[in-house]
């Protein structure tokens, strides 16, 4: 085994521990694996079918032996709703994520790397989108191009790249001025591998602890916007939908809003947890 291995092994064993010796996070690393499992194989737990089938005679039945989480005001099955649309939530704040982690990465690295008029153009731009709220130049968006799942994941990219923009560009400013890149500068390194080789993997710790608060946020704006109108259109079960549905029965049936909003909650606060503990197992300078 050579010596760039066993470093990297025992990098990643000390991360490893650090990340362990927080409890919460290692409790919300739990909740996620658990939430992850629940998407993987919705299938095998309940079929898809059990989210479409309507029974009128058991419309608005409470939580029971036959319905775990009761019916809604058609009479399907709202256990087999809440998991199946785990996968439409997670699949919506783990896209968005890693879209916006794409470009708000190569256009904040070109930013902090280049510098100059480069810089100043790109910022300025950054700041015009900055000044709108993120939920709302979702809802503009939306409003534009339409209601779906695409144009609900392109909105919400949107709205996050800019922020994505400025964490990263603050990084890589940091990282450009290091002797190695000053070294594979003067190798005659080309721009764009310096910053796909050595820039962008040098600061990677902020940008996943980032990403990761990113998707419990895209949770909660995917839930938001579903809940109000512009996001996921029923009868798909996304979490907000369903919310949006059970606000009409909040007092004769209360677990139609309890279980969705329990999910999103539970859902959020796991990879808010990860990424605390992320925090703490990447900073360098927390000492044990």
């Amino acid at each position: 085994m050579n010596k760039r291995k066993l470093r990297r092994m025992v990098q990643v064993k000390e991360f490893w521990r650090r990340f362990t010796k927080n409890k919460t996070a290692v409790l919300g690393l739990s909740i996620m694996i658990f939430i992850l499992l629940i998407v993987i194989f919705a299938d095998v737990i309940v079929p898809y079918s059990k989210c479409i089938e309507q029974a009128g005679a058991e419309r608005l039945q409470g939580p029971g032996p036959k319905h775990f989480f009761g019916t809604d005001e058609y009479g399907r099955d709202l256990f087999a709703r809440v998991i199946h649309g785990s996968r439409f939530s997670l699949f919506i704040g783990v896209a968005t994520s890693l879209m916006a982690l794409v470009f708000g990465s190569l256009i904040g690295a070109s930013a902090g790397y280049f510098g100059g008029m480069i810089d100043n153009a790109i910022m300025r731009v950054v700041d015009v989108f900055m000044c709108v709220p993120p939920i709302l130049l979702s809802l503009a968006v939306v409003a534009a191009l339409g209601t779906n799942l695409r144009n609900l994941i392109i909105a919400m990219t949107i709205s996050c790249i800019p922020g994505n923009v400025r964490l990263i560009r603050s990084v890589v400013l940091t990282v450009a001025e290091q002797d190695y890149v000053e070294a594979a500068r003067s190798y005659g390194t080309g721009n764009g591998r310096i910053i796909l080789r050595y820039v962008l993997p040098n600061a990677m710790g902020p940008i996943i602890v980032n990403t990761t608060m990113m998707i419990s946020d895209m949770i909660l704006s995917a839930a938001g916007l579903s809940f109000i109108g512009m996001g996921i259109q029923p009868p798909a079960p996304e979490w907000g939908a369903l919310l949006s549905n059970a606000q009409t029965y909040l007092f004769s049936a209360p677990y139609m809003l309890l279980f969705p909003g329990l999910f999103i909650i539970i859902t959020s606060l796991a990879f808010n947890l990860v990424g605390d503990g992320l925090t703490d197992a990447l900073d360098p300078k927390l000492k044990d």
